[in-house]
């Protein structure tokens, strides 16, 4: 770690970091040699499997997002065989701003997540990312107790179906809250904007469709399904496209949906943690029902 660093630098204080769910996250303040202080962030891989595909892939995000004007941590070092850690990490720069999961203000911030993956989606990379990888099957899809069963079934026989085709775009692949970082409170008058996008470690290649489908999941199970559904309605205000079929669009949304069933309380675990403690594991159950359910009914 210490090679890393400017000559006369040195450690003085480290603090964790919450809400990773994969990863350990420490906020590093090292002192300069002129008596400041500057931050860095070390993201640490304990015992997960696939760590050096995982930080390979966030060390290479992040020397692309170089320059780009998406405000993205800049790369420092990256370890992923853990050859001079203890084990795979990545030590990148610290961003300003923290991440807002409460309910208050949500209108506001909602156009400014849709933006911010707009001009995500509008990057084109000289070297793609990998193809996206599909996070659940219609196999694996776990109901939750006292779900709609008429709903759920419904569903998973949406994703049965092979994939639409698409037009692929760069996704972060895990744009939602608790990757976004907000300048609050602001010291705009105009309100809060974004300050940083951060975990580009799932970094891939594949329909906008499918980040904006996950961010509307993350929206619906954090501050109910209604909010799901706007997302989508959301992005494409800001400039973004989507597939021109409901059917379409439909697929994207169920599958990342499903997805959500078989992770519910590892996912609701870090809400918590940040202070949303009604989200229980069985609340969030509730929220995600509800949302599939809203979206077989939309479909009519």
């Amino acid at each position: 770690m210490s090679r890393h660093l400017e000559v006369g630098e040195r450690i003085v204080r480290t603090e964790a970091l919450h809400g990773g769910i994969t990863a350990e996250m420490r906020r590093l303040t090292i002192g300069t040699r002129d008596g400041g202080t500057r931050d860095l962030v070390l993201r640490t891989f304990v015992n997960v499997e696939h760590a050096e595909d995982w930080l390979n892939r966030e060390a290479g995000a992040l020397t692309l997002l170089t320059g780009t004007g998406v405000p993205a941590p800049e790369l420092v070092a990256v370890d992923p065989t853990a050859a001079h850690c203890e084990y795979p990490s990545l030590l990148m720069t610290h961003l300003a701003g923290r991440t807002v999961l409460d309910d208050e203000g949500l209108e506001t911030r909602v156009p400014l997540l849709a933006g911010q993956l707009v001009a995500i989606h509008a990057l084109r990379p000289a070297e793609r990312p990998r193809e996206y990888v599909a996070w659940t099957t219609a196999d694996t899809v776990v109901a939750p107790k006292g779900a709609d069963a008429a709903a759920w079934a419904a569903a998973i026989d949406v994703i049965r179906k092979p994939a639409p085709p698409y037009d692929g775009r760069f996704l972060h692949r895990d744009f939602q809250p608790g990757n976004v970082l907000f300048d609050v409170p602001s010291p705009s008058p105009a309100g809060p904007r974004i300050t940083g996008v951060v975990d580009w470690a799932a970094t891939s290649w594949g329909p906008a469709d499918l980040d904006v489908a996950h961010c509307s999941t993350n929206l619906a199970l954090l501050h109910g399904p209604a909010w799901g559904l706007r997302f989508a309605e959301a992005y494409e205000e800001a400039g973004g496209v989507l597939a021109a079929a409901a059917s379409e669009r439909l697929y994207w949304q169920v599958r990342d949906g499903l997805a959500f069933s078989e992770e519910v309380q590892l996912v609701a675990k870090p809400w918590r943690e940040a202070g949303r403690t009604e989200l229980t594991t069985r609340a969030v159950e509730e929220r995600l029902d509800a949302y599939v359910t809203a979206l077989m009914d939309a479909l009519g």
